[in-house]
């Protein structure tokens, strides 16, 4: 009996130095603290903490509340789905903030637009050409996560990024990738290099930029002048924003940013649309819709001899 009640006081003698000594090792940490760096990891805020004259502590991530990034951004995640949002429809107008004032420019030569956002040839171009050189440099426009890196039919090898804003931005036609699914990415930092795979003529980056699927006129948010600045922090997107068919690919759009939903003023007309028809003509088009063959050409950049094929979707106005 003796004996075991000097080993029980023994233990709890051990266990207080011991607990103490932790505690105290505790307050050294944090008193050594003199920073943070805020990261994002699997698609969360963290907060890592830097420490003064102890680079050989082990750090604990700290989980934080993500105040920078929207509830979208950690849906719908998927590294093998170009478009995981498919089977959903966003309101409208879309609203859009963002953080930052300027964004970088995707390559490093000035910024050349060689087809714009729209209709292009009798079809929808969701994005912008941007010219370049096989090899050349294409960076991240904004911050944020690798979500898709692989080839897709069409764009060839393709970099999908996500930003905090739940904004994807998308670079196509790569010839090399320099990032790797669920890399997290700064604005700026090279993500590939520029090429001709896919279905591209000629070397170029397709660009383009997207909101839960949906496919934005980039230059509706982003300047692509020198100065390559942000619109506004606050963006509502309306539907003429998001639909091709509104916008010629030859020529740039006249812009009128609307920051508020509530500053929204319905002038997005949608573009009226015939289907084209087993046995349809261009002249038998124009008869049944009271408009010159002439205008239905330069309004769908085709010629009077082009080939209709059923599906086709001719632009009227």
């Amino acid at each position: 009996m003796f004996l075991n009640k000097r080993k029980l006081a023994l233990t709890l003698v051990l266990s207080c130095v011991f607990l103490s000594g932790t505690i105290a090792q505790e307050i050294k940490v944090q008193e050594d603290i003199v920073d943070h760096k805020v990261l994002v990891l699997n698609g969360r805020m963290v907060r890592l903490p830097i420490y003064k004259n102890h680079p050989k502590h082990t750090v604990n991530l700290i989980e934080l509340k993500k105040e920078n990034t929207t509830p979208v951004f950690d849906e719908d995640w998927s590294n093998t789905v170009f478009n995981p949002y498919w089977k959903k429809q966003p309101t409208y107008p879309l609203e859009l903030h963002f953080e930052d004032e300027a964004f970088a420019a995707p390559v490093e030569h000035k910024m050349v637009v060689t087809s714009r956002y729209g209709w292009r040839r009798g079809r929808p171009h969701r994005g912008i050409d941007i010219d370049l050189n096989t090899g050349d440099n294409v960076k991240s426009l904004l911050d944020g996560k690798v979500r898709y890196a692989r080839n897709h039919r069409g764009h060839g090898k393709t970099v999908v990024i996500r930003h905090n804003n739940g904004l994807e931005t998308v670079y196509a036609h790569l010839s090399k990738y320099l990032v790797k699914e669920n890399d997290v990415v700064k604005k700026g930092q090279v993500i590939g290099e520029g090429g001709v795979s896919g279905n591209a003529r000629g070397s170029h980056l397709h660009l383009e930029v997207r909101y839960m699927g949906k496919s934005i006129h980039p230059e509706y948010l982003f300047d692509f002048a020198e100065e390559t600045k942000i619109r506004s922090k606050d963006i509502a997107v309306t539907r003429k924003w998001i639909t091709p068919r509104s916008h010629k690919s030859t020529r740039k759009s006249k812009i009128l940013v609307y920051k508020k939903a509530q500053d929204v003023v319905e002038d997005d007309a949608v573009k009226k649309v015939y289907v084209v028809k087993r046995g349809d003509t261009l002249y038998g088009i124009a008869i049944k819709n009271d408009i010159e063959v002439s205008e239905i050409c330069k309004i769908n950049s085709i010629q009077y001899n082009s080939v209709l094929n059923i599906g086709q979707e001719i632009l009227l106005n």
